[in-house]
């Protein structure tokens, strides 16, 4: 075979080659994607959502997804998603989806996968939860005049949760919704916002008693994208998140709404574990058992701590009128009621002590006493002393010239006589040396018949001695 004709050949094998694999690709594609969507979902191991799923799934609560609609027959959707409502005048039932934004929030709480066991595809953090759409926006994500009556119509439907993937600006409309829904027994979570188009916590999630969420990365740190703030109540994974479509494939974002969809999966695992919990006791749950990041306590950017899944079904958690809160309100607000509350009264603050207390706090003031009274029992003693051995005290301390109103005592026996005192200011010599001293004063031996012991004279006299002229 001639080199042209080899080459003719294996060059019609590689185009057989490449033709089949063309046609082969397309009907391999749709699994090896939706796998690679469930292996995307890193959140999902970094919350152990399998251990979380083996105590609750979600099962009969509702959740309100207020946001662009949500389409209903994404295979990883379909049979979760309820007929909702359109506030934005479309005529739907918010089961449509022009944007994708509601479809991913959608996912993220109740997507179910689908295949063999549903272990392909998009697995939310309740896949048993339902679904229900309310269609505020049809092309841009964020919130109008018809956030207020949106949350209005998730109440008359009987939503459990509210996820609000949104931000907006404050209004007394809005206010009045979000506290219809609190009424309600609602939980309401919020995002924070996202930076740089939001510079604070932004509205609803700035009210009081709404679970405010921000972004978390894989490292578990605060997202940059996250808005800090005192209003944060936890953060969530909300980095390179894997979620379902609205063209009926799969996609990624980053946010803290992601964060906020993913944190409303976790409420509905809350309330179908505890039915009988309060949505402000299911809020306390959620944060009370969060991952304390950052600072110890409550902090601007993890707000409690990273979300943890298994602890809020698991843990022992007192209720919150039990606990002090941590939170600090410097701007006087209420605080979220996921976050305690000390108990109602005067404000004050009184300190009870126990018998064993006083007895001990006595026993400390008897000992201080005791020893203060030792004390000065010793300085007293030690002044005596000082007193009694040292030389005698005088009402004049100089030592030169005579004493005032009396005799100045003169010097020692064995000494010469000092000098008559004189106004000239140069200073007395000194004392010339003399002989020993006297023996010290002793009563001496009895006197002789008819005179005195030798070296005693009358009385008033003084003895005689060296330097001394004889009486007479």
């Amino acid at each position: 075979m001639t080199g042209s004709a080899r080459f003719s050949t294996r060059l019609s094998r590689w185009c057989a080659a490449a033709v089949c694999g063309l046609l082969a690709a397309p009907l391999g594609a749709p699994a090896a994607l939706a796998d690679a969507a469930r292996d995307r979902q890193w959140h999902l191991r970094a919350l152990d959502v399998a251990d979380a799923h083996r105590i609750s799934q979600g099962a009969g609560v509702v959740v309100a997804v207020v946001d662009t609609g949500v389409r209903a027959d994404h295979k990883d959707l379909t049979g979760n998603i309820l007929p909702g409502v359109d506030v934005t005048g479309a005529g739907t039932d918010g089961r449509q989806d022009t944007n994708g934004h509601g479809t991913a929030m959608a996912g993220l709480i109740a997507g179910h996968g689908h295949g063999p066991g549903n272990a392909d595809g998009v697995l939310g953090i309740a896949p048993e939860a339902k679904i229900l759409p309310v269609r505020s926006s049809r092309t841009k994500v964020g919130a109008g005049d018809d956030l207020p009556r949106a949350i209005r119509e998730a109440v008359r439907r009987k939503a459990r949760v509210l996820s609000l993937s949104l931000a907006a600006g404050a209004g007394e409309a809005l206010k009045q919704a979000v506290e219809e829904a609190q009424a309600a027994d609602i939980i309401l979570v919020a995002a924070v916002g996202n930076r740089p188009d939001d510079a604070f916590v932004a509205y609803p999630a700035a009210y009081p008693g709404v679970l405010a969420v921000g972004a978390s990365g894989r490292d578990g740190k605060i997202a940059p994208i996250s808005v800090t703030g005192d209003k944060v109540g936890l953060v969530a994974p909300g980095v390179d998140i894997a979620s379902t479509s609205r063209t009926g494939a799969y996609q990624v974002s980053d946010g803290t709404s992601d964060a906020t969809a993913i944190v409303a999966g976790a409420a509905a695992l809350v309330r179908a574990k505890y039915p009988e919990l309060s949505a402000a006791e299911v809020i306390h749950r959620l944060t009370a058992t969060a991952t304390d990041r950052g600072p110890r306590g409550h902090d601007p950017e993890y707000g409690h701590g990273v979300l943890n899944l298994v602890e809020a079904l698991t843990a022992d958690v007192a209720p919150a009128g039990a606990q002090p809160s941590t939170r600090p309100s410097p701007t006087g607000e209420a605080t979220s009621p996921g976050v305690a509350l000390p108990p109602p009264g005067d404000g004050s603050t009184g300190v009870k002590l126990s018998p064993a207390a006083y007895a001990l706090g006595g026993l400390c003031l008897l000992v201080v006493l005791a020893g203060a009274g030792v004390l000065g029992w010793l300085l007293v003693r030690a002044r005596r002393r000082r007193g009694g051995t040292g030389p005698p005290r005088s009402d004049h301390p100089s030592p030169v010239g005579p004493a005032v109103g009396g005799r100045h005592p003169g010097p020692p026996p064995g000494y010469p006589a000092a000098p008559p005192y004189s106004s000239d200011p140069r200073p007395a010599p000194p004392y010339a040396p003399g002989p020993a001293a006297a023996p010290p004063y002793r009563s001496g031996p009895p006197a002789a018949p008819g005179g005195y012991p030798s070296g005693y004279g009358p009385p008033g006299q003084a003895p005689p001695g060296p330097g001394y002229p004889p009486p007479g």
